[in-house]
């Protein structure tokens, strides 16, 4: 047991905590930064004095056009605003405040002098956070920062949840606009998009699997799935789902863009080319002398984003017809003899039909009552 002549006193629930010696306050410090904006210059420095001595950064404002400026260049963790100023006042900034998606989980503490429960009814309704009044007392103003500065952690915290799940099945560059949207939650709001959809499966791998012990068929599985996942996620695609050794992918989803299908057929081009001839070589250094193949279908249309489930399990979903003829596109790659498959609709939907793609006729597929011109990708196989 390690014995201190001070005893530190820790708190482990916010990262952003200081320390206090053992037999202090009893007060936790918060490292923090705090926005003050107050038309009145000797409370801005009464207020800023008091918060440097627990440690807190401030910034100042001595109105509402300041203010707001002021949050654009450097983003507080607490706003403390003042209702009564000169031009743009409390209660509108506030309401600007809450107004931008981007800020609008700033906490904000109302301070006034005026005397006046309806100014406070106001403010809250409009979404504040708490109320100080004036002339505000050190404990107090202390003890309503903190809170505010709880909140802000939490709020952080929560958003670093969720921004680890959206980058499991989302591009990078697509975490932060979902984010904003969904205001931080981890459920995508349900919209009706036009996108394309692809399936991939491993052909062969059954065989492969019998006989085998089940941690080198789990690595082999993940080994192929992580390839399979990069050039979906490089390509600017959503990894929507595995099952077993297939792969569900949609390019225009759950954001929308103009080049969702030719994202997927490069995504596709590059799984069923070098990301499955690297795969076959992990397989060739580990004895496996017979390359497997895969097939990829493709689709385009509207399709319905957004998550589904129940409050235990939430996952992200691309479903409507689009989606089930995807994958009855890449059912027949087995009986056409070609890795990548996509429809006429996709090949409407591209800014620029690749030089190796070819028309195969129309087809008749399982659950539709009209045929299906079908395209091919002219992909290199592993030998």
């Amino acid at each position: 047991m390690l014995v201190a002549d001070a005893p530190t006193r820790w708190n482990t629930r916010w990262p952003a905590c200081r320390f206090l010696p053992a037999g202090g306050s009893g007060v936790q410090r918060r490292s923090g930064h705090v926005l003050v904006v107050d038309d009145d210059a000797l409370n801005r420095r009464l207020v800023t004095a008091t918060l440097a001595r627990e440690g807190i950064r401030t910034t100042q404002a001595n109105d509402g056009a300041e203010a707001l400026e002021a949050i654009r260049e450097d983003p507080p963790d607490v706003v403390l605003l003042d209702i009564e100023m000169p031009g743009i006042d409390g209660f509108e900034v506030l309401e600007r405040i809450k107004a931008d998606e981007s800020i609008r989980h700033l906490p904000v503490i109302m301070i006034s002098g005026l005397d006046d429960t309806q100014s406070v009814v106001r403010c809250l309704e409009a979404g504040a956070d708490d109320f100080l009044p004036k002339p505000f007392d050190a404990a107090i103003l202390r003890a309503r920062i903190n809170a505010g500065l709880d909140r802000k952690a939490l709020y952080e915290l929560e958003r670093d949840r969720v921004r680890d799940i959206f980058m499991r099945f989302l591009p990078e560059p697509m975490v932060d606009e979902v984010l904003t949207r969904s205001d931080g939650d981890a459920r995508i709001h349900p919209e009706q998009l036009t996108g394309t959809v692809l399936f991939g499966d491993l052909r062969g791998f059954t065989s492969y699997a019998e006989g085998r012990p089940v941690g080198e068929v789990i690595e082999a599985i993940n080994t192929y799935l992580t390839l399979m996942t990069d050039a979906v996620l490089d390509h600017g695609g959503t990894l929507v789902d595995y099952m077993g050794d297939g792969i569900m992918a949609a390019f225009g989803a759950p954001i929308a863009s103009d080049d969702h299908a030719d994202l997927a057929l490069a995504a596709a081009r590059a799984m069923a080319g070098e990301q499955l001839a690297t795969f076959n070589a992990w397989l060739g250094a580990s004895g496996v002398e017979q390359p497997l193949r895969m097939g990829i279908g493709i689709n385009s249309g509207p399709v319905l984003s957004g998550s589904v489930g129940s409050p235990r399990r939430l996952e992200y979903a691309v479903i409507g017809d689009t989606t089930n003829t995807a994958s009855r596109i890449e059912a027949m790659t087995k009986e056409l003899d070609h890795a990548v498959l996509f429809s006429e609709h996709t090949k409407d939907a591209l800014r620029e039909l690749p030089e190796d793609a070819v028309s195969l006729g129309e087809f008749e597929i399982r659950g539709r009552s009209a045929a299906i011109k079908l395209w091919a990708l002219d992909v290199e196989e592993p030998a």
